[in-house]
Parts: C-alpha cells; sequence; structure tokens
C-alpha cells in the first residue's frame, strides 16, 4: 500500500516538477549578459558587443565534437566578421569554455586558430553557472544573436551556420 501511495503521489507531482525546471535560451528570447574572465584574467561581457551578430558558442578542450566543429566556426569567423546584417555591423564569437584547467584551454585556443578575442571560462566544466543559465546538456552547443540580443537561430554545425548568416545579410 505505501508503494502505491508513494507512486500517486510521485505521478501527481511529476508534471508540476517538469513545469517547474528551467526552459534554457530558445529563438526569440534575448540575452542580457554573459561576462567572464578571457584567457588574461580580464572579465568581457557580451554586451560590449552589442550591435553585431553574434555566436555564443559553448566548447571544451576535451570535446573531439567540438574541436571537429571549430574549422566551419573560425571559417565563418573570417568570411563574416566585416559583414553588414539586417540587424547587425559585423559578425562576432564569444567562446565559452566548459574546461577545467587553463593550461588545455589555451593550448586548444592556440591549436584550433580561434582568433577572435572574446573567450571566456569558470574552470568549472559541467558545473559552470552560464551553462546551468542555458540548460547546456552536451556540446557543441551555440545560440546565433542579432544586433539586438535577441536569439535568432542555435544549435547551427558546419555549412548551417554560413548559410544561416547569409541569409541575415543586408
Amino acid at each position: 500500500m505505501k508503494k502505491f501511495l508513494l507512486s500517486i503521489c510521485i505521478l501527481t507531482l511529476l508534471p508540476l516538477l517538469t513545469f517547474a525546471q528551467k526552459s534554457g535560451k530558445e529563438i526569440g528570447d534575448k540575452i542580457y549578459d554573459i561576462s567572464g574572465e578571457n584567457t588574461e584574467g580580464q572579465t568581457i561581457e557580451l554586451k560590449s558587443l552589442k550591435g553585431k551578430m553574434v555566436l555564443v558558442d559553448f566548447w571544451a578542450s576535451w570535446c573531439n565534437p567540438c574541436r571537429g566543429e571549430n574549422p566551419a566556426v573560425v571559417s565563418a569567423y573570417n568570411e563574416f566578421k566585416n559583414t553588414e546584417f539586417k540587424q547587425g555591423s559585423g559578425f562576432e564569437v564569444f567562446s565559452i569554455s566548459l574546461d577545467t584547467k587553463k593550461s588545455d584551454w589555451i593550448k586548444a585556443i592556440e591549436k584550433d586558430g580561434l582568433i577572435w578575442k572574446n573567450h571566456i571560462c569558470e574552470f568549472k566544466g559541467w558545473y559552470s553557472a552560464i551553462a546551468d543559465e542555458f540548460q547546456i546538456e552536451s556540446i557543441p552547443s551555440n545560440f546565433l544573436i542579432d544586433g539586438n540580443g535577441i536569439i535568432v537561430a542555435k544549435d547551427l554545425r558546419g555549412r548551417q551556420l554560413k548559410a544561416t548568416l547569409e541569409s541575415y545579410k543586408k
């Protein structure tokens, strides 16, 4: 009888628990701000890139799919960094690493040629407060925001990133 009552309680509360969960960030949401320390220990902020198309990119040095995706991100950055968009002027990448060791993070940035200057890391791995806010459950994961900070696309891979950027050009 106790098991039966426990099952009823769980089934009754489950929809409430599901409703209470955070849903992460979705297309149409505004990203107000993200900040963190860069490779030199200086605080940088996403809001400093207001007015540009920005790829908020979650990755890590130990993540093989992330490292495999990096050449596509570098290529898109090089192709679109000076492009005029409908809702932004220029394209930037704001990289958020889920690394735990600074040396591994910096080596991966250098080895993969991640030439943009906006790299941050909390060195907490999956316990990153930023990753938690975005409900990141796997990486690579990314969000493309327009010049107003509105998410216009997410989880763009390979050619999808360039094709999406192309669709937002003036």
